[in-house]
């Protein structure tokens, strides 16, 4: 594993506090390294947007609301789109059924883990139900796009959302993209995708707002 991979995971997983900053030399510690490779894969981390220079070490990005308002509302047309093309695909018969069906699995143990209180595990439903929905597009490009954007929100969310929120309307416009899905009909897809993410944007912003207040 390179020293970028584990240091991506660091910051993914909050293994790193958001609220410290940390120097070079202590992360080459921990990774057992030198210097060099973890100031380079700092550097790509940094154009991920998930850590900011502070002299010789690092602090974890957290975006502000603005920044994420942007991020959600940019998301909501690339995903949108995504899922589009997923349909339209589906339609011409160009996905396995079992595809689909691992969404319907995935969107099941999102909601029940959701009941269950397991939000961590939840969470990690939730995004694969994304990921997977995304990738049926076959477009590598796209698909990497978001996956940056989700791991942006995970690392700047996670002191924000302590409880579940929108339970039953998540599942609820989680089934209603996968019935667009199934039918292959695109724009009841992408129009699915669009309110899904833009609902969670405003639920979301609306609980960090509280906080702030």
């Amino acid at each position: 594993m390179s020293v970028y991979t584990k240091l991506h995971h660091m910051v993914v997983s909050g293994d790193l506090d958001s609220r410290e900053r940390t120097t070079e030399s202590e992360l080459a510690m921990r990774l057992g390294t030198s210097r060099t490779p973890v100031r380079e894969a700092l550097q790509r981390l940094e154009g991920d947007g998930l850590v900011l220079a502070e002299g010789r070490g690092v602090r974890v990005k957290v975006m502000t609301i603005d920044e994420l308002v942007d991020l959600f509302t940019a998301r909501a047309g690339l995903e949108g789109w995504a899922v589009f093309q997923a349909a339209t695909r589906v339609q011409s018969g160009d996905v396995p059924p079992a595809r689909l069906v691992e969404l319907e699995m995935l969107a099941a143990a999102t909601d029940a883990r959701t009941r269950a209180g397991d939000l961590e595990l939840a969470a990690e439903a939730n995004r694969t139900f994304h990921e997977r929905a995304a990738s049926l597009s076959e477009n590598g490009a796209v698909r990497a796009t978001l996956n940056q954007w989700w791991d942006r929100t995970v690392v700047s969310t996670r002191h924000t959302i302590r409880t579940p929120g929108r339970v039953e309307d998540v599942d609820h416009e989680h089934r209603r993209i996968l019935e667009a899905l199934r039918r292959g009909d695109a724009n009841a897809a992408r129009h699915a995708t669009e309110v899904h993410v833009l609902a969670t944007r405003d639920s979301l912003i609306a609980v960090m707002e509280g906080n702030r207040s």
